[in-house]
Order: structure tokens, then C-alpha cells, then sequence
């Protein structure tokens, strides 16, 4: 039987080759027929998840608790030291130092990240601003996001902090951050799904464990990665609360 495995579509794409290798050594490890399937968007990637096509899959926060709660996926591991935060910044030329200082009426570039946008539309609170004064524009990726800032097209961009930190020199230098968010404990998880339930044990081992080969470290490397440690469910089901805390 072949599994689908995909990973979700805010993964930098430095790293895009390195989850094909992850696939692979996942297949020869587990012993299974894993295929990886990339999709360009979120809307797509939903679709698959709601039509029940996806076993195994890298989440985002805000999708955790669909996967859980609708489609009963468990957590498996999450990156060692890694969390989900969001910055906001603008074009360097612009003279807002501050959000209290962003005026209503700007043009806000985000991408189809919902846990991204919410935490930055939480941080671009501080200065009055909100959904109803605001435009936003939906971009496909966090690069464009940064074009659009430079072009002049946005006045603010929202992104996920790690993505930002992927940006090239040149980019960063033409562009200014105004605040970072530092809640720590919003993670992307790698989920299993009904179908492969019954292996769960034996696959969060063989990933917790990866790290304690060369070959494993290398492949944890390609994915900007250190290790894998365990999510345990109540720790799944207390970010869940919390980004549903924060959505109200």
C-alpha cells in the first residue's frame, strides 16, 4: 500500500530538495511506500486533506486542529528549537519606526499562511489597526510579499520569521523589520494519519532517533534542522487551544 506524504506550502524553498531526501530516507526506513506530493498552495493542499488523500504531513499550526479534530491525525515529532513567529516589516526607506505608528488606509502584503497572518495582524494592533481599516493582499509566497514591499505595491509586510531569515542579503537590506513576535510555543508538527495509525509508535522512534547518524544529521541539515523530539498529544491539543485563544 502507498502512503501520501506533503509538507505544508510555507516551507522555504531552500529547502524543498532536502524533504524529497527526507522522503526517501523515511521510505527505507519505515519499509514503505511513501510518496511526497508538494503542493503550491494551501487551498489545494486542503482539498487533498479533506478528500482523505494525505497520510503523513508537515502542519502548520492552524491546520493542526482540522487534522486532528475533523480528520483524526496525531502528532508525531517537531524540529528541535523550532517555533512559528511572525514579523512585520517595511520597505528601509520607509519612516515608520514603530506599528503605533502605521496610519489606517495602508496596504498590508500577506501569503495564504493563516497562523502567520493572525499573529501579525495581532502585533499590527498596536497601532489601531485591524481587518476593517486596513487592505490586504494575498501573495503566493513570502518572497513576493518582499517584492511588493520593494516595488512600493505594500507598505507593510507580514511573514513567518523563519522565512524572513531565508531572504537574501540584498532583500534584507532593503527592507526593515518593525517588531518580532516571541510566543515560542506555536510549532509546526509532523502529523500521522488514520491509515498508518497503527505504526505511530514505530515511526515517531525511527524519527527521534534519526539524528544519531551521520547520514541523518546530514539529511535533518538539509531541512535547516537539528533534530526531531516528540509532541506528545496534550502538548498538540494546548497549541490547538491556543490558536483558537488567539483567532477570537
Amino acid at each position: 500500500m502507498s502512503y501520501l506524504f506533503t509538507v505544508s506550502p510555507d516551507f522555504t524553498p531552500d529547502h524543498l530538495s532536502g524533504w524529497y531526501i527526507f522522503n526517501t530516507w523515511l521510505q527505507r526506513q519505515s519499509e514503505s511506500a511513501i510518496h511526497l506530493e508538494m503542493y503550491n498552495d494551501f487551498p489545494s493542499q486542503r482539498k487533498a486533506i479533506k478528500g482523505d488523500e494525505v497520510d503523513l504531513i508537515y502542519a502548520n499550526p492552524f491546520d493542526a486542529a482540522m487534522l486532528v479534530r475533523e480528520k483524526g491525525f496525531l502528532p508525531l515529532v517537531k524540529a528541535m528549537g523550532v517555533s512559528d513567529e511572525a514579523i512585520i516589516a517595511v520597505n528601509a526607506e520607509n519612516p515608520v519606526a514603530d506599528v503605533a505608528h502605521l496610519s489606517p488606509g495602508i496596504n498590508v502584503a500577506v501569503t495564504e499562511d493563516p497562523d502567520v497572518t493572525m499573529m501579525g495582524m495581532i502585533m499590527l494592533e498596536a497601532g489601531d489597526l485591524h481587518a476593517g481599516n486596513i487592505q490586504t493582499n494575498v501573495y503566493d509566497t513570502y518572497v513576493l510579499v518582499a517584492k511588493h514591499l520593494l516595488k512600493g505595491d505594500a507598505d507593510v509586510g507580514i511573514f513567518l520569521a523563519e522565512a524572513y531569515d531565508d531572504l537574501s542579503n540584498m532583500i534584507k537590506k532593503q527592507l526593515r523589520i518593525l517588531v518580532r513576535s516571541q510566543i515560542s510555543v506555536i510549532h509546526h508538527s509532523l502529523m500521522i494519519g488514520p491509515k498508518l495509525i497503527d505504526r505511530r509508535d514505530e515511526i515517531q522512534a525511527l524519527l527521534v532517533a534519526m539524528n544519531e547518524d551521520d547520514k541523518g544529521k546530514d539529511i535533518l541539515n538539509s531541512l535547516g534542522f537539528k533534530a526531531w523530539v516528540k509532541v506528545e498529544d496534550e502538548e498538540m491539543e494546548f497549541m490547538i487551544d491556543l490558536m483558537e485563544a488567539l483567532a477570537t
